[in-house]
């Protein structure tokens, strides 16, 4: 045993050097440090800038990152090394360090590595000596669990190593196992970027190559496989970050096989091949993730069709099917909109799921929390490969709200749907509540996601280009990186940043020769006005445009963005039933949302009606820690409120009173205790 022993760990030891020398001979260790090694992907406008380039200085997102490190890090890793959990015990059990059956979910090895994920995003801005431990530690366990053959999944390997294991090919049809998969590679590139260190790396390259030889020989059956595809965006990654061309081959076989048997689904987006498909389809999550993994492709290989298929998806989704919040997925239970009988072989049931468009309802919204990340994913690598602004809009849209509405203002409690009202007289119960919680059972795949989005969102606010510097979110910090030349660039940015429209970008440092920056003017934004060291800039500014200014810049050079943000009242396409004349709220990026500790006792959020000429005013309030601003107007409300054994009664505006109201910002719903809530308000 000690001789098998030693033999592996200089087995490990050669691999380390191996992989080390052919990163070194692909200059892979001097560049691609950002959320996506894009820097070398052909049909990609935009780079990222490294994981450690961009810091949180004071404002919105330096005050929820303070909760990531503080609160929502510390608590998940712990979570997830508990009994409550039991994730860390699943590893420890497959390596054969103690004995016991997997408990939780088929998915609860991604979760883990989600958090890893976020672990290693938060080292790399803070470079805590514990978190590099914790992980290296975490990192020695994933070794002892993996097969020779590069294989971990550990309800699989906890089987195999107890005797207890069932017909295996059943599991890797359906027990999430390429979805953990990916999320250890994609965790593991991270973890690379933001350490120097390659043991991660040498796991997720085993995994990588796992895959590569399964797919080679597996059955149409098996190698459809889709459920939640994270291993599309996580075999691209490891390309770009070790160069194999092996893995590249990989991921066109993958988009390849899909819609290629018999009994594919539209809820896996599986029943017809990708190239085939125009619409979104099915389960909000794998489709988002799907079109996540699809954009990484396009972006090495240039395929025209499948940016093609990326567009007609995005306006169908975009225009057709995703919430004021950025949220996806309005359906809980449904029939699948391509069915056009009842032949069952046409009709399936879907879940979780983007339906027919227009079809968005309110207090039965889905709109899961990782459907809404998967938005986010999906959108910023558009934004990659087009340089677009309008994919900036929406990763800014679902970031500020329906993935920060995912966790609450403290950070360890957490949404897995995220409904835009909640009514106290549902007359129905639904599977997942509508109060947020510190453990989902069987469902906790969001808590993990948001904590990994959230340690994250700097590498979102900036990319770079051959042409300059893109400024895509807004939020004061400082920038430290290099340009595509590789010539220092350093940044200062102030801002108040969503509570105020007014943006300073200080140069600090700068190259010699002419340098663009790029500011996005988000499309919800009216009248901008851009000034550089007070003069004022005479080209047209157009709202979800990107804005160039291009000169030499010197040291102490000032570019000040000043977009006014009045509040607005929105309404929806009439062909969204559900919201026919009623209005919503917004200002700035942020949707606000009424709350029923804002009424009168016995007063439903649903009985409201919105004054359309109120004198909207803002307020600043503070609530848990945290700053926010509040809407105050003036709605009426119709004391003939009673339903009770009525579907149907006559209108009638008699006695209607007017109440002042306070609207708050939609990520902070739900955070006074159990109430109502709606986004969207009669008129």
């Amino acid at each position: 045993m000690t001789y098998m022993v030693q033999n592996n760990y200089k087995m490990k030891n050669l691999l380390n050097v191996s992989l080390s020398l052919f990163l070194v001979s692909a200059g892979v260790v001097a560049q691609n440090k950002g959320l996506v090694a894009n820097s070398q992907s052909p049909y990609s406008k935009l780079q990222s800038v490294g994981l450690q380039d961009v810091k949180w200085t004071n404002g919105f997102w330096k005050e929820q990152f303070d909760v990531e490190t503080k609160n929502t890090l510390p608590y998940m890793w712990d979570l997830y090394h508990s009994e409550t959990s039991h994730a860390y015990q699943n590893f420890e059990i497959a390596a054969g360090l103690s004995k016991g059956t997997f408990k939780g979910p088929s998915f609860h090895d991604g979760d883990f590595y989600k958090i890893f994920e976020g672990m290693a995003a938060t080292y790399a801005i803070t470079k805590d000596k514990k978190l590099d431990a914790e992980m290296d530690k975490a990192i020695a366990l994933f070794a002892k669990v993996q097969r020779k053959d590069g294989y971990i999944h550990t309800p699989v390997l906890i089987d195999e190593r107890w005797g207890t294991l069932g017909p295996e090919e059943v599991k890797k049809q359906l027990g999430f196992e390429k979805y953990n998969m990916g999320h250890l590679m994609t965790a593991a590139c991270i973890h690379y970027r933001a350490t120097g260190k390659i043991n991660f790396l040498n796991i997720a390259k085993g995994v990588a190559d796992f895959l590569y030889d399964f797919y080679k020989k597996a059955s149409p059956e098996l190698a459809r496989n889709a459920i939640c595809p994270s291993h599309y965006m996580g075999i691209v990654e490891m390309y770009r970050t070790v160069k194999d061309p092996k893995y590249l081959e990989l991921a066109n076989n993958l988009i390849d096989i899909k819609g290629t048997t018999s009994d594919g689904t539209d809820d896996n987006q599986d029943r017809v091949p990708f190239r085939q498909q125009t619409t979104a389809m099915g389960h909000a999550v794998r489709a988002n993730y799907l079109y996540a993994g699809v954009a990484d492709l396009y972006a090495e290989t240039g395929e025209k069709k499948l940016l093609d298929n990326l567009e007609s998806i995005w306006d169908d989704v975009t225009y057709r099917k995703m919430y004021i919040t950025g949220g996806c997925g309005s359906l809980y239970d449904g029939v699948s909109p391509d069915g056009t009988s009842y032949d069952p072989t046409v009709v399936q049931k879907i879940h979780q799921a983007y339906g027919r468009p227009f079809q968005l309802p309110n207090a039965t919204a889905h709109t899961e929390t990782c459907a809404n990340i998967g938005n986010v994913l999906w959108n910023w690598r558009m934004l990659q490969i087009t340089g677009d602004a309008k994919y900036a809009d929406i990763v800014e849209l679902a970031l500020y709200n329906s993935v920060l509405s995912g966790m609450d203002l403290e950070g360890e409690k957490f949404l897995y749907n995220n409904p835009l009202n909640v009514s106290n007289d549902l007359p129905f119960h639904q599977r997942w509540g509508n109060v947020r919680e510190g453990y989902i059972a069987l469902s906790n795949c969001c808590a993990p996601n948001v904590t990994r989005t959230i340690a994250e969102v700097g590498n979102y606010a900036y990319n770079l280009s051959k042409e300059g510097l893109y400024v895509n979110l807004y939020g004061s910090n400082t920038l430290n990186t290099k340009t595509e030349n590789g010539e220092a660039l350093e940044i200062e940015q102030q801002t108040n940043y969503p509570w105020d429209g007014k943006i300073t970008l200080k140069i600090v440092k700068a190259p010699k020769d002419l340098q663009a920056f790029f500011l996005r003017i988000p499309g919800w934004s009216q009248n901008a006005e851009v000034s550089v060291n007070n003069l004022k800039i005479t080209d047209q500014i157009v709202s979800g445009t990107y804005l160039k200014l291009n000169q030499k810049w010197k040291k102490g050079d000032v570019i000040e963005l000043n977009m006014p943000m009045p509040v607005e009242l929105m309404e929806a396409n009439p062909l969204v039933e559900e919201v026919k004349n009623q209005v919503a709220v917004k200002r700035g990026p942020l949707v606000y949302c009424l709350e029923s500790d804002q009424l009168p006792a016995k007063i439903s959020v649903n009985d409201v009606a919105l004054k359309l000429n109120s004198k909207f005013t803002t307020n600043n309030f503070t609530l848990n820690n945290r700053n926010l601003v509040s809407i105050e107007a003036e709605a009426v409300i119709n004391p003939n409120n009673s339903w009770n054994k009525a579907l149907y009664k006559p209108l009638s505006s008699k006695d209607a009173t007017s109440v002042p109201v306070k609207l708050v910002p939609y990520f902070a719903w739900g955070n006074k205790g159990q109430g109502e809530m709606t986004v969207w308000m009669s008129r």
